[in-house]
């Protein structure tokens, strides 16, 4: 069988840590994405660009650091041990942790994108009738920013299936519990099993591909907004 039982607990793993992540990046992407786009604060380059950070940082150097910060002697991590949950470094929370980090520029930048581009004649419009500020979030900028969240979701769903560096720094490579995707075709050349790598390898690039073939397909039939 190409794919055994350890690749195949790989596989479901990195779908779980990928689904969850991506949930809550959008909850944590939304109102920061539209803080972004309205505020004209001095903070928000400051906050953008920590934002952005995960870009041009490397994954090893923000998994380290998050992993200070998670560990026994971290902020993070005293505070969980004080709240008897122990440490998230090398566990399935952690990577959850670090994977929200480190793809939030990946679903920020999207919706960002998209509340600037609704512009502020339908928000003026909800307000001469009254709207409340939620009413009009909820019944006028979420429809109207529809792709925007479509596309932070592929892509930050799909840029957490392929991480490596972070979540090797964060979680290790435990087989059953922190083990993903990346990491399994790593132990795999590491014991020179190339014909399983080589599986693992295909299937990353033929999803990867598919992701960039979906995302350049709705770009295509996107309306043109003047």
């Amino acid at each position: 069988m190409p794919l055994d039982a350890s690749d195949l607990s790989a596989i479901w793993l990195t779908i779980q840590l990928a689904g969850l992540t991506t949930v809550l990046l959008l909850l944590v992407g939304t109102p920061v994405a539209w803080w972004l786009s309205r505020t004209r604060s001095a903070w928000k380059g400051p906050i953008g660009a920590i934002v952005a950070l995960p870009l041009v940082l490397p994954p090893t150097v923000i998994g380290f650091y998050l992993l200070v910060v998670m560990g026994p002697n971290g902020p993070l991590g005293q505070l969980t041990q004080q709240l008897g949950l122990g440490t998230l470094s090398f566990s399935f929370a952690g990577l959850v942790v670090g994977s929200v980090f480190y793809s939030l520029p990946f679903v920020v930048q999207p919706l960002q994108n998209a509340f600037e581009a609704i512009g502020p004649r339908p928000l003026e419009a909800a307000a001469t009738l009254r709207a409340s500020p939620w009413d009009t979030f909820i019944t006028v900028v979420l429809p109207l920013a529809r792709p925007g969240f479509i596309t932070a979701a592929i892509l930050g769903f799909a840029h957490t299936v392929g991480e490596f560096g972070v979540v090797l720094m964060i979680g290790g490579n435990i087989p059953g519990k922190t083990r993903v995707v990346s990491t399994q075709i790593y132990s795999h050349v590491e014991a020179m099993e190339y014909a399983q790598a080589h599986w693992l390898a295909g299937g990353m690039l033929v999803f990867s591909f598919a992701i960039l073939l979906l995302l350049y397909a709705r770009r295509r039939h996107a309306p043109f907004h003047p």
